[in-house]
């Protein structure tokens, strides 16, 4: 016959579950979902940096350029879920990072090279909107085709 150990700890199992549960796996949650919208923010800013810089080159003339450039880098951060509030495109002349980005206008000369700087503010899910956590920044070097029709 067996006799009957810890009878009065019947269903703790479940209590130490829950607790285990709410200590350990909902930050490791809070942490999965915080580190993945950082990294769609990375995403989204070196493929709109890439596809802006792609549309600009091959324009025709400055304003189609800058059209074109705007609507791929809205096509861009949409294709990874990022408001497109919080994206800022720039230019910056040849050999400059993207820390001298926006005062640069380029002119779509034939061998003109310039970068186009696509910034990204990347919000932590469950913090507050006064806190901007992170920004990302994607840059892509543009050299205009030095025969171009025109």
């Amino acid at each position: 016959m067996r006799a009957r150990l810890g009878g009065s700890e019947r269903g703790s199992a479940i209590v130490e579950f829950v607790f285990i549960a709410l200590v350990v796996f909902l930050p490791l949650v809070y942490i999965v979902a915080g580190f993945s919208s950082v990294q769609r923010g990375v995403f989204a800013a070196n493929a709109a940096a890439r596809e802006a810089g792609r549309a600009i080159a091959t324009a025709p003339d400055v304003a189609t350029g800058r059209a074109r450039a705007e609507a791929a880098v809205a096509i861009a951060v949409a294709d990874q879920s990022v408001e497109a509030t919080d994206v800022v495109l720039a230019y910056a002349p040849a050999g400059a990072g993207c820390e001298a980005a926006g005062g640069y206008a380029p002119s779509l000369v034939p061998g003109e090279e310039f970068s186009v700087c696509v910034t990204v503010t990347v919000r932590i899910p469950l913090l507050p909107e006064f806190i901007d956590a992170n920004t990302a920044t994607g840059q892509f070097v543009v050299e205009r085709d030095r025969y171009v029709d025109g």
